[in-house]
């Protein structure tokens, strides 16, 4: 795993080779941050990613100058490496070893001015994940939830979309909350 931007640019963390991962792509990560580079400033937000996996678009957000950045994940070895990178980092990554949709549910989270998920794209819930973020009230008003899922899935009928971006594979979909 590459940081790409930020003060983190360029370290690297090897990702055991057991993961069971599929990784947002340097392409698409290059290009998602290009595009919130335009839409939110860093240094105000309060970030939430789910489905963590290795932590990269985390250490992303962090490397950026997040606030903060709490990061959902429930595979316990995952969990551990986000932990460890971390601590090496000194970063403002809160993890939290959990299950995705079940955070989500929970009526008395916080809100945050920025959620990105990425969900395995077989899920079979990947379409109620809009429904969860916007019922549950975890987005501030003006606050941006980016979703990334395979090209089957389509989202541009949700009351909140804002616009969709692929990159070979890989789509992003954003939703804006109005303020």
């Amino acid at each position: 795993m590459r940081i790409i931007g930020g003060q983190y640019r360029s370290r690297r963390f090897d990702v055991p080779a057991n993961f069971k991962l599929r990784p947002t792509t340097d392409f698409a990560k290059e290009n998602l941050f290009n595009v919130l580079n335009n839409l939110i400033d860093f240094e105000e937000t309060e970030a939430l990613d789910l489905f963590g996996g290795s932590g990269s678009i985390s250490f992303e957000l962090a490397s950026r100058g997040c606030k903060e950045v709490i990061c959902v994940e429930k595979e316990n070895a995952h969990y551990n490496f986000i932990c460890k990178c971390a601590k090496v980092l000194s970063a403002t990554i809160y993890p939290l070893k959990g299950d995705a949709l079940k955070y989500l549910s929970s009526h008395n989270g916080p809100q945050f001015d920025l959620i990105f998920a990425d969900p395995p794209y077989d899920l079979k819930e990947l379409e109620q994940i809009p429904a969860l973020v916007f019922d549950n009230h975890r987005l501030k008003p003006g606050g941006l939830f980016i979703l990334e899922h395979s090209n089957k899935d389509h989202f541009e009928h949700h009351p909140y979309f804002m616009q969709h971006r692929e990159y070979g594979s890989v789509n992003f979909t954003f939703f804006l909350l109005p303020e």
